[in-house]
């Protein structure tokens, strides 16, 4: 994957080495060697899976809206930035308001082909998370409660199924055997927002949890040296990670630390709210208050610039932040925002060979090491071109 390619003809593209990938009906028929030239400063390869988006682009999943296809933007703004499959995340919130948040995107999905297409599942980010103040970050206290079973079960019913990954913190009592549930439903259950002890956490993994949230975020500012939350997920071969690659969430030399640690297990997510992708300035949300987006990329408290706001960014960007600090080649960078995170939620999936469905990207790196997007193919069907 990540290879070379340039458009020849119709639905064929070709790589310096030789190689042709054809589709046709929405699904990759022939990869095959050819001798012919290409545009070296063309790449192909398999659209994005963001497994995390609260909103983007001044929309928001978390808020109710007058009619559920203003939620439509999304999908059409990410297919600008690659992302050819995205997780809508809703996060702690009262009970029967994310019943309404889920009810919505059903209604989103079944009015809007697009749409449709691009949102494959939910992520169900709390109210199952830690209660404490620095884990929970800015997660409203008032929502926060103790795994509940019966209200996934309401809830999944309510999404037709579409539920398909639940972040929580394993310190609660009863989680081990609400984890147990989740995995036995196809439910992919993600350890974030914690202070688990250590025995918390392996505990959490025996009975099936596989991923951490945006790791080192959500945490308390300053930790014991150890044991800590960090250390104990980092120590777990089982667990996955994903990271928020915009530069502000974590510096450079810690992404390298927990490549070294999670290697092919590491995955990227933008972790966006609805102001991801709006220009500079001041703005209010209703989960945050008064905050600033910088021309940078930062959004921080207006009050307190030390204190992020959330993630303005998306997935293209943390691909291309990766790139030029040196962190990894584009190649990897590209899986870390595609192959992995579609393989651990769609196991089954074949991607970016033969008989894989035709969720393609053709990007070019621009001068300044930004992965720029040129097209991009959802199901056989372009659904963006620059």
């Amino acid at each position: 994957m990540g290879l070379l390619l340039m458009k020849i003809q119709g639905n064929s593209y070709r790589n310096s080495s030789g190689i042709e990938i054809s589709f046709s009906e929405g699904i990759i028929d022939s990869i095959s060697e050819t001798q012919s030239s290409i545009d070296k400063d063309l790449f192909l390869g398999p659209g994005f899976t963001d497994i995390q988006v609260n909103g983007y682009g001044g929309i928001d999943y978390n808020e109710i809206q007058s009619d559920p296809m203003n939620l439509a933007g999304i999908s059409r703004l990410l297919y600008q930035e690659g992302v050819t499959t995205h997780f809508p995340t809703i996060i702690t919130n009262d009970a029967e308001q994310i019943s309404k948040l889920i009810h919505q995107i059903v209604s989103l999905r079944k009015g809007d082909e697009l749409s449709r297409m691009s949102i494959e599942g939910l992520h169900i980010e709390g109210p199952f998370i830690s209660p404490i103040d620095g884990p929970r970050g800015a997660h409203p206290k008032e929502f926060v409660r103790p795994p509940d079973w019966s209200l996934v079960q309401k809830w999944q019913n309510e999404s037709k199924g579409l539920i398909k990954m639940i972040t929580l913190s394993p310190e609660w009592e009863n989680s081990n055997s609400f984890i147990e549930r989740c995995v036995d439903y196809g439910i992919l259950v993600s350890i974030g927002h914690t202070n688990a002890t250590h025995q918390q956490i392996l505990d959490a993994v025996s009975a099936g949890a596989r991923l951490s949230t945006h790791l080192g975020n959500g945490m308390h500012p300053i930790l014991a040296r150890h044991p800590n939350y960090l250390w104990s997920q980092l120590s777990q071969d089982l667990l996955g990670a994903s990271i928020i690659a915009d530069g502000f969430h974590l510096p450079a030399e810690v992404i390298q630390v927990f490549q070294k640690v999670k290697n092919e297990k590491l995955l990227l997510v933008s972790d966006s709210v609805s102001l991801a992708g709006m220009p500079a300035g001041d703005y209010k949300l209703h989960i945050g208050g008064e905050v600033t987006l910088t021309r940078e990329g930062k959004l921080h408290l207006t009050s307190n610039p030390s204190i992020l706001a959330g993630s303005a960014s998306n997935i293209r960007s943390g691909v291309s932040f990766l790139v030029k600090n040196k962190l990894t080649l584009l190649p990897e960078a590209w899986e870390m925002a595609s192959v992995r995170p579609e393989k651990l939620l769609n196991p089954g999936h074949k991607i970016f060979e033969e008989g894989a469905i035709a969720d393609l990207i053709l990007c070019r790196m621009s001068e300044n090491g930004e992965l720029q997007v040129i097209k991009t193919i959802k199901h056989g069907r372009e659904v963006y071109s620059a």
